[in-house]
Order: C-alpha cells, then structure tokens, then sequence
C-alpha cells in the first residue's frame, strides 16, 4: 500500500532560490529599459535632418522645368530670348542682380537653378517659399543633374528632360540623402 504524505509548503531554500531568479530577471528588464530609455532621444537629429530635406526637396520639384527660362520669354516676339541651364542664371537685361533662392527680383525659378544651393543653420529663411527653415548644426546642399537612367521609360525621353534632384543635409554626427527626378513635360509652355 501506498502511503500519502500531506502536502507541505514551500521551504526557506527554495524561496530564497526564486527569489534571486526573479531578482536576476528583473535587473535584465531594467537595465534593457534604462538602455533604451537613455537612447531614445538619438534619432531627433536624424528626423530633424530628413524633415529638411523632404522640405527642400519639394520646394525644388514643384517650380518648373521648361526648355525657357521663364525670366528669359519674349511674349512680344513669342520667342525664348535665354534658355534654361542647369544652375542660376546670372543677370540680363531684364534682372538688375543674379538669380538667387529669396531674391524678390531675381528669385529662381526653375529647378536647375537650384544646382551648387548650400543652405546654412542658425539663420533666418528667406526662400521662395519661406518653409524650409534650418536650425543651427544642420547645413543643407542640393545638386541637380541630368539623369536619363529613369527606368524603362527613361529611354523614351530625350537626355536632357530628365533631371536628378539630390538633396543632402549634413548634422553632427550624420547626413541624410534623398533623390527625387522631374521630367520635362511641358518643354515649351510659356511663364
């Protein structure tokens, strides 16, 4: 025959046992927490930099891209008395200073204007459009080229309708780089 025992509870060793387990787990949780907790505010420059860039990107990609320089349209003459080139065009006869990015009489306007654009931190934004503001530490630059890689389709397109827009956006301890393309729809279209 089989002898119960009565149930007995749980000794003083065991307890201790559970104890330090629980207490050696715990210690991982925190210290993973507090790695984490200490580290989070890490990506703000990055998202800072990225939100620059988006910025200075699209205020690139909206102006047009015409085989004209809209400052160069002879409506008289419908003629295009200067072509659009990649980087800003310097004075003629209807501007009395080069075309630069927040000029109110020469301001760019047309995407290869923006080739060689730097644009420093810790100063007031005068762009065309006044919402690409860069704090101190940032410095953001913008290269336009010619680019007839732009998929299948880009060898449908003449070589010089297709211009890649990088951006880039250097911070301290970093730099983001964002691409976009524009394609010259509308080649002739008068300002």
């Amino acid at each position: 025959m089989f002898i119960r025992r009565a149930q007995e509870g749980i000794s003083l060793v065991e307890l201790v046992i559970f104890i330090v387990i629980v207490g050696i787990a715990m210690g991982g949780v925190l210290m993973a927490m507090n790695l984490s907790a200490s580290h989070s505010a890490d990506p703000l420059p990055q998202k800072q930099a990225l939100a620059i860039a988006e910025a200075l990107l699209e205020e690139v990609e909206l102006l047009p891209f015409t085989t004209c320089d809209p400052d160069g349209y002879d409506a008289v003459a419908n003629t295009c008395v200067k072509p659009e080139a990649i980087g800003p065009e310097l004075a003629y006869a209807s501007q009395s200073q080069d075309e630069s990015r927040g000029s109110l009489v020469a301001p760019f306007d047309n995407v290869n204007d923006y080739d060689g654009f730097t644009l420093t931190g810790g100063g007031a934004d005068l762009g065309n459009s006044g919402n690409v503001t860069v704090p101190a530490g940032y410095s953001a630059s913008v290269a336009v080229a010619n680019d007839n890689a732009f998929g299948p389709g880009g060898s449908l397109l003449a070589s010089d309708a297709v211009l890649r827009i990088t951006v880039t956006v250097a911070y301290n301890g970093g730099s983001v780089v964002l691409e976009g393309y524009r394609t010259r729809y509308a080649p002739t279209i008068t300002p």
